[in-house]
């Protein structure tokens, strides 16, 4: 199994973790600490060596922050975690607050007392975030601390050691392009942008620079390490050399020179000496990498990482190899759905379905077909009223059966070498409810909406947002999260700058893959989530028209649960796109399935109207 359904942390063991972190604040004159959900490369994934966040808390979200003081403790987490953090946290330790509303930097503004110094890790705090910090701070009359040494990992005694997972070589027959051609792309663009050099820090780019896959975070292919680029060719990549062997050690060898990840300090220093200017992304990079460069004398130019918006730009090779992985997960979803739809209510449970769905995920395809390599996340398999945790992790003390009358919620995806893959189904056990079909069908209509909309070039994420939302917010309904977020090409699956948000600023270009998944969320009742990956069409006209228009391309193929579809609620033209999309599921993927599984998709994907 590619996933352990163990509990990760206990929220008793925080009350003496905590204390033993006062008292290593007390003796670093510090009158608090703020402790991320970060490492050094500001990830969103990070290997348990990094897990701070978790190991003092007991929150096992992949986004919040910790603000530990002499005597308050809170954890701030988004939309998605406000219930999850209630559960995995001791409530007399921590108060809970929102990371969006009311973030560490306004929470200090706010609340720190005058003459006040908050200690931070540079490394785990990126130059914009540590900024905000530093003025919120001044602003009360209090000091941001930079400490050298984490307190955290001086009172983790049985901190784990960093991962040394081999990397391999990414064939450019699923890149797209050399990894030469990428880095000399790179080295322009760093020129065009005024510097010398930039620092890659997100392993998603330097995995992709360099047309390399790494093993040090579960789930997500990269290694962790960075790499300097020159404007000039002279590149360094830093990683552990444990990692490279036979074919990836000279891949990498070929293009850069292979220094250990403790030299990065040292080298930037000495390469900022003397006035040199170094690009550094201030939304990805370390506060601790401009400490050195500004150190060494030389001048910081805040820029993007140069690999961001290509990397998330998908060629021609990654976008065919996007619609061959979905549609070999469209028929292993299938295969799940089907199996799940011959079990009688009750006689599965919540780890029971995750499992069973890596299995047949693990068993569908051969070695011609690109086999799984891995999940994309840990699967979300919610039943009941574990659906309405919006990133419910099931664990053997949470696990419950899918009971009849129920709802049973499943988000999951696979990471293949030629794509990833991200999809959410909701599926009734037994007779669903009236609310539960009106509901369903409105989530329904916003994954439509999202689907077949068309926008002008320049437009960005948090301008479309709200078409999702629309038939919720009609009813007097909506959910605490964005609607959607971008996606890798076999790496993270969750990736940026592009997302569907009220946040998404950035501007959606053709090639960009993102997840179109709004959602209902009934607290101690049931949730229901729907999830497709688009991928943003070329902009072209449309007859009659004065501009072009991009739109987007469905890449997920699984039918919907016509069970849960109140027909009425649907506008013709919802209708037609329904028939239309259930109809390419079924000569997609049907021709992988036989048997009673091609029946049972038959059915499914027959017109709404049959």
């Amino acid at each position: 199994m590619f996933q352990s359904f163990e509990a990760s942390a206990n929220p008793a063991q925080g009350r003496d973790r905590v204390a033993r972190l006062r008292e290593a604040l007390s003796e670093l004159g510090l009158d608090g600490f703020l402790v991320p959900r970060s490492d050094e490369h500001q990830g969103e994934y990070v290997a348990p060596r990094s897990e701070r966040l978790q190991w003092l808390t007991g929150f096992t979200g992949s986004a919040g922050a910790a603000l530990i003081l002499k005597s308050k403790a809170v954890l701030f987490v988004d939309g998605r975690y406000t219930l999850q953090a209630r559960v995995q946290t001791d409530p007399e330790l921590f108060e809970i607050d929102s990371l969006v509303d009311n973030p560490p930097s306004e929470w200090l503004a706010a609340n720190a007392k005058a003459g006040a110094r908050i200690g931070y890790d540079p490394w785990l705090h990126t130059i914009a975030d540590a900024r905000s910090l530093r003025k919120s701070l001044e602003k009360a009359g209090a000091k941001l601390v930079p400490v050298d040494n984490n307190p955290v990992d001086g009172v983790w005694t049985d901190q784990p050691e960093p991962p040394l997972g081999p990397i391999s070589v990414h064939p450019d027959a699923y890149a797209g392009e050399v990894a030469a051609d990428k880095l000399d792309r790179m080295a322009k663009a760093i020129g065009d942008a005024g510097a010398g050099m930039a620092v890659l820090t997100d392993p998603s780019s330097l995995a992709w620079t360099f047309n390399i896959r790494g093993s040090d975070i579960v789930h997500v292919p990269v290694p962790l390490g960075f790499a300097i680029l020159d404007a000039a060719g002279d590149h360094a990549i830093y990683l552990d050399d444990r990692k490279l062997a036979g074919e990836a050690a000279s891949h990498v060898k070929s293009l850069a020179r292979v220094r250990a990840p403790v030299s990065l300090a040292d080298d930037l220093k000495d390469r900022a000496a003397n006035g040199a200017k170094v690009a550094l992304d201030p939304a990805l990079a370390a506060d601790k990498l401009r400490i050195v460069v500004e150190e060494a004398g030389g001048k910081v130019v805040e820029t993007p990482d140069p690999a961001r918006l290509p990397r998330a730009t998908k060629n021609r090779a990654e976008l065919d190899g996007a619609r061959a992985a979905h549609r070999r997960d469209g028929a292993a979803i299938a295969k799940f759905l089907y199996w799940l739809d011959t079990q009688q209510p009750g006689s599965v449970d919540e780890i029971a379905a995750a499992t069973r769905l890596e299995e047949i995920r693990r068993t569908s395809g051969d070695e011609t077909q690109m086999p799984l390599r891995e999940i994309s996340f840990d699967t979300i398999s919610g039943s009941g009223p574990n659906g309405a945790i919006i990133h419910y992790r099931v664990t053997r003390k949470t696990n419950r059966r899918l009971g009849d009358g129920e709802l049973y919620l499943v988000d999951s995806g696979g990471q293949y070498q030629d794509g990833t893959t991200d999809i959410t189904r909701t599926v009734p056990i037994g007779r669903p409810t009236p609310e539960m079909r009106s509901r369903y069908t409105l989530v329904l209509k916003g994954l439509i909406g999202m689907s077949a909309i068309r926008f002008p070039v320049g437009t960005r994420g948090r301008e479309i947002d709200a078409v999702a939302r629309l038939a919720l917010w009609k009813a007097g309904l909506d959910y605490a999260h964005g609607t959607g977020h971008g996606v890798g090409s076999f790496l993270s699956v969750h990736e940026g700058p592009q997302r569907i948000s009220k946040a998404g600023d950035a501007k959606l270009l053709p090639g960009m893959i993102l997840s179109n998944e709004p959602g209902y969320y009934k607290e101690g009742a049931y949730g229901i989530r729907l999830e497709n990956l688009i991928v943003v069409t070329p902009a072209e006209g449309i007859e009659g028209g004065e501009l072009p228009m991009h739109g987007f391309e469905t890449l997920t193929l699984a039918p919907f649960d016509r069970r849960l579809i109140d027909p009425d609620l649907l506008s013709a033209e919802e209708r037609d796109w329904l028939d239309a999309y259930h109809a390419r599921v079924l000569a997609e993927i049907g021709p992988m399935l036989d048997g009673a599984t091609l029946n049972w998709l038959e059915q499914a994907t027959a017109r709404l109207d049959e």
